[in-house]
């Protein structure tokens, strides 16, 4: 048998999924480990192999799970901004593991973003998770173990996925063309986050590090609120991209509907889909900002401290150096915390703007070349 697509990285999730295939698949699996390193894409590979057991044609059973267009496959994603909704689970999964599988023997449900259930939706989905018919197989993702409800891990097979190592990240950017030197900069910049060193290794990428140099240089500076302004700008691009991709899925779902309720209420569903796509969109930059920030203010911190071979980026780190020569690290390394703080608080959705201006005197206070 060889090796299941996607777990090559992963002796853990390998082994034991293998091993599930092999024997016979539990009801219910929780992968879990850091953002990027292919839960996903196991995930997809996992259920179609599910799939294909048994069926006329497996190859082809197997390329419809991939393309998302297999029957017998459910993939959920949270619908809220911050959380999994009833409605997430209550029809595609809850109900829908009652009924008998279209084409298989099985029928898989994925759901992403497990740590995101309230207690309410995970009280729904439990007697589901404990007692599924013989045929259903649930397969719930987390980037964050700690935070999915106990009553939730309790009923499932756990399957760890590790941090990919940088040296293994930047041979699969150079694989895909990406420069040595680039590539080497940017496996060490996402920490462990394959699917954010091919970001960061792209065009867009690699202009949101510019603006995050510029905006620290300005810093260091002592520089004003205004810095922030190109970061709000590009996450307001991402978030506005975001909600176009949501009109063009709107565009083509209401094409023939009727008026009536029912389109009324696909209307309003995709006006509330396109708020919370262009809001993660959003956040998804500002985010990644303020982490490159502080990633880069730590690397000052090693300049600083006089170990640059400690640096995840030394060349970026190198540009900024002569500003770094003197001062004090525990000023850089508050600096840094500060970033991480006001990255955590937007998640409780408070207003960037204002958030990050505060940041930028903040920042000015504690490193800034009168400070």
């Amino acid at each position: 048998m060889s090796p299941l697509a996607g777990t090559e990285d992963h002796a853990h999730a390998r082994v034991a999924l293998e091993s599930a295939l092999a024997g016979g698949p539990s009801h219910a699996y929780l992968f879990h480990g850091p953002a990027g390193v292919g839960k996903g894409a196991v995930a997809r590979a996992f259920a179609a192999e599910l799939l294909a057991e048994g069926a006329s044609d497996p190859d082809d059973a197997r390329r419809r799970v991939q393309n998302g267009t297999h029957p017998d496959l459910t993939w959920v994603k949270p619908s809220g901004a911050h959380e999994m909704r009833l409605e997430d689970v209550d029809e595609p999964v809850i109900a829908a593991a009652n009924k008998t599988p279209f084409e298989a023997s099985r029928r898989a449900f994925v759901l992403e973003r497990a740590d995101t259930m309230s207690d309410r939706v995970a009280n729904r989905l439990l007697k589901t998770l404990e007692e599924p018919a013989h045929f259903v197989h649930l397969i719930l993702l987390t980037d964050a173990l700690s935070q999915v409800l106990p009553t939730v891990v309790s009923r499932c097979q756990l399957v760890r996925f590790d941090p990919l190592p940088a040296a293994r990240i930047a041979e699969l950017l150079r694989a895909g063309g990406v420069d040595e030197a680039r590539a080497h900069a940017c496996a060490r910049l996402a920490l462990g986050n394959a699917t954010r060193a091919r970001w960061l290794a792209g065009e867009e990428g690699q202009a949101l590090i510019a603006d995050v140099d510029a905006m620290l240089a300005t810093a260091l500076a002592g520089g004003g609120a205004d810095t922030w302004q190109g970061l709000l700008a590009r996450a307001k691009t991402r978030g506005e991209e975001r909600a176009g991709a949501v009109a063009e899925l709107r565009a083509k779902r209401l094409e023939g509907e009727p008026k009536g309720r029912d389109r009324t209420a696909l209307e309003r569903q995709f006006e509330d889909t396109a708020k919370r796509e262009t809001r993660r969109g959003q956040r998804e930059v500002l985010d990644l900002g303020l982490t490159l920030t502080a990633l880069t203010l730590r690397d000052l911190i090693c300049l600083a401290e006089g170990a640059p071979e400690a640096a995840l980026d030394p060349d970026r780190a190198e540009k900024l150096a002569g500003a770094a020569h003197g001062r004090d690290p525990r000023r850089l390394r508050e600096a840094a915390e500060r970033c991480e703080d006001v990255r955590r608080s937007l998640e409780l959705n408070v207003t960037e703007d204002l958030a990050l201006s505060a940041l930028s005197y903040r920042l000015a206070s504690l490193v800034g070349s009168s400070a």
